[in-house]
């Protein structure tokens, strides 16, 4: 998973066509590190039809803001920089609500981009 360390480059990649959900995440959240041995598997298995990112909420902490991002880790899909759907709240989010919410970011990107 690509990381995003700053602001400019959290723009190119939700600009991007190509579905792109940003993984809002910090070094020292627990449920980050929690998600962090399946991630791979998950973003591999979805490799050819969407990008996943990762964003340091520290790093570009302004992004965090203007996303309105109040718990991490968060997921929020992106297409040629409009918002599509989210998956924010406080809790744990284990591998298969992330591939739940994958499932829908694509049935929605689908939906707008016939």
């Amino acid at each position: 998973m690509d990381k995003i360390s700053s602001a400019a480059d959290f723009q190119v990649a939700v600009q991007s066509p190509r579905l792109t959900v940003a993984v809002f995440k910090a070094d020292w959240c627990s449920d980050c590190k929690y998600i962090d041995p399946f991630m791979p598997e998950v973003e591999q298995k979805y490799a050819d039809r969407l990008t996943l990112v990762e964003v340091d909420v520290d790093a570009v902490g302004d992004v965090s803001q203007e996303q309105n991002i109040l718990g991490i880790p968060s997921f929020v899909a992106y297409s040629e920089g409009r918002e599509l759907v989210r998956f924010v709240n406080k809790l744990r989010k284990s591998r298969e609500e992330i591939e739940n919410f994958l499932d829908r970011a694509l049935e929605v990107y689908l939906t707008i981009s016939k």
